[in-house]
């Protein structure tokens, strides 16, 4: 009868496991549902269970109840060694009163190590088993000697077999549930992928620039964005940029894969095997796959923008170049040149008079070195040479803009006008041509000038001379001085080239002191600039006073 009443608790217990186990779902909580109603359900100090590892091929603890040893609750048992790796080797229950004295087991030092810190020493573990298939073992163990009956064995093997299948349930819910939260992830992937090709795509069929590109990207990922070309300079950015990084992940890749580069990552920006440029973003911590597509998608889109872009440049500078040609040889009627010009760019107001820079010399790399300052209108090659034609009023104050320009690329470069459309500029422009072989001759490479600045060879040169013009730009300071305040500089400077150049003699032809003389000299040199002495200057000066002369009678 006790018996009867005993198996029928240990049956309704069976029974209460079975539910509460049925109502568990996460994989911790049932392991330790599984322990502590193994140790109260046989009686034991001490409950825990250990799992089997295919890719080690031994069992790991895993859960336990009414351990104290950090060991003991960290140990692996390879198959075949201690109880439990017997067990594990076996598929079959093993129990023992005293497991330290006893011999049927393989002992080894980690595994009696981690049991004498537990102080274990009864110990009942038996399979956990379903379809066949090896799960782990559940174990309940006494710090003291003490047997298993038969019916404690069997007890524990019914725990066991509920334990398995529930185990295997929940962890095949587990893995459903993350294979369902991949591909919940996938899909949410393939959709902000699709999200960012439809931006990208509007972005290129709307004719948007890389600054397009560049703030989408940012926004899609909310990142930093930095886009170079090909020689690391900045044509884009988005976001709040760390320069730093940027500048030293520019050159971290030539493959147009994503590279990680510092705490930033780095795309270039290819088209048919040419380095285009490249993509740098930065300011999270990591990207996901599907984003590191994203930004591969961004670098070929900008590869294309930055190709369009090339193709209109190449095209613009074609119609450009031809639209010089034919203003600087006549070939065309200046209303026709003016219809042209506004297709290149409606926006813009056609000059009535232009002034004419012929470059001469390798001219790569003139017009991005082009001060800002300098309203160009039309630039192209022609007849060998970079021609500009340009909206500025003034040759002078042109080629004070374009000495630097000369100076930094090595280029001879001639500047006459201004000029009216047709005929005039033509003439100009062979004016310019004529000026810039001149000063080839006379070694002045790497300037720029207008035909007054070469004085009498200037003159040579031209086709017409303005008289008045010349001789204001050689003497003008002087001229005015003299108008202001009421002096002679001028009859000075022709009785010091008379008695050339002697300050003495000049004095005594003028009847007065030669300090005075000296002062006044001084005073030229103050308006003229240095080097008006100099023969090149000073026959400038001379043929100027002649010119000067002339003109006044």
């Amino acid at each position: 009868m006790d018996a009867g009443r005993k198996r029928e608790a240990e049956l309704t217990a069976l029974v209460d496991i079975a539910l509460e186990l049925a109502s568990a779902r996460a994989p911790g909580r049932v392991l330790h549902t599984i322990v502590h109603r193994a140790r109260t359900l046989i009686g034991t100090d001490v409950a825990y269970l250990t799992l089997y590892d295919d890719a080690r091929g031994d069992t790991y603890m895993r859960a336990t109840d009414g351990s104290i040893s950090a060991t003991f609750q960290q140990v692996r048992l390879p198959l075949g060694a201690g109880l439990g790796g017997l067990v594990a080797e076996t598929h079959k229950p093993y129990w023992t009163a005293d497991y330290p004295s006893d011999h049927r087991f393989r002992h080894t030092g980690p595994i009696d190590s981690a049991v004498g810190e537990e102080g274990l020493v009864a110990i009942l573990g038996t399979p956990l088993i379903v379809d066949g298939a090896f799960v782990g073992v559940l174990f309940a163990s006494n710090r003291t000697a003490r047997p298993f009956s038969r019916d404690e064995v069997a007890l524990l093997g019914s725990l066991a077999a509920l334990a398995a299948v529930t185990i295997v349930q929940v962890r095949a819910a587990a893995e459903t549930a993350a294979a369902l939260e991949q591909l919940s992830e996938a899909h949410a992937g393939v959709e902000h992928a699709a999200a960012a090709h439809d931006r990208f795509a509007d972005i290129v069929l709307s004719g948007g620039d890389v600054d397009a590109i560049a703030a989408a990207l940012a926004e899609l990922l909310d990142v930093w964005v930095v886009l170079f070309d090909a020689l690391g300079n900045e044509l884009a950015a988005a976001g709040q940029v760390d320069r730093a990084l940027a500048a030293k992940a520019v050159a971290a890749s030539d493959s147009g894969r994503l590279v990680r580069s510092g705490s930033g990552w780095m795309v270039a920006v290819t088209a048919q095997g040419e380095r285009l440029g490249a993509l740098v973003i930065g300011g999270v911590a990591s990207l996901p796959a599907a984003d590191q597509r994203i930004v591969e998608r961004a670098a070929v889109v900008t590869a294309l923008v930055l190709l369009f872009r090339r193709q209109a440049a190449e095209q613009s500078q074609r119609a450009q170049a031809d639209l010089l040609a034919d203003a600087v040889s006549g070939t065309a009627d200046p209303r026709a040149l003016a219809d042209r010009l506004r297709l290149l760019d409606p926006t813009r107001r056609l000059p009535t008079q232009l002034v004419v820079a012929v470059c001469r010399g390798d001219h790569t790399g003139v017009l991005a070195r082009l001060p800002a300052s300098l309203r160009l209108v039309l630039a192209g090659p022609y007849a060998g040479d970079l021609v500009l034609l340009l909206a500025e009023p003034d040759t002078v104050a042109t080629a004070r803009a374009l000495n630097d320009v000369a100076r930094r690329c090595g280029l001879t470069i001639a500047i006459t006008g201004p000029a009216r459309w047709g005929q005039p500029l033509v003439d100009t422009y062979q004016q310019a041509t004529r000026l810039a072989s001149t000063m080839l001759r006379l070694g002045k490479s790497g300037q720029a000038a207008t035909p007054d600045d070469l004085g009498v060879a200037g003159l040579v040169g031209a086709a017409t001379v303005d008289v008045k013009a010349h001789v204001a730009h050689v003497l003008g300071p002087v001229t005015a001085y003299d108008s202001q305040r009421g002096t002679d500089l001028v009859g000075t400077l022709e009785a010091y080239f008379a008695a050339g150049q002697s300050p003495t003699r000049a004095a005594t032809a003028l009847h007065i002191h030669p300090n005075t003389v000296q002062q006044r000299l001084d005073r030229i040199t103050a308006l003229l600039g240095d080097g008006w002495q100099e023969p090149e200057r000073a026959l400038d000066v001379q043929v100027a006073l002649r010119l000067l002369r002339t003109l006044h009678g």
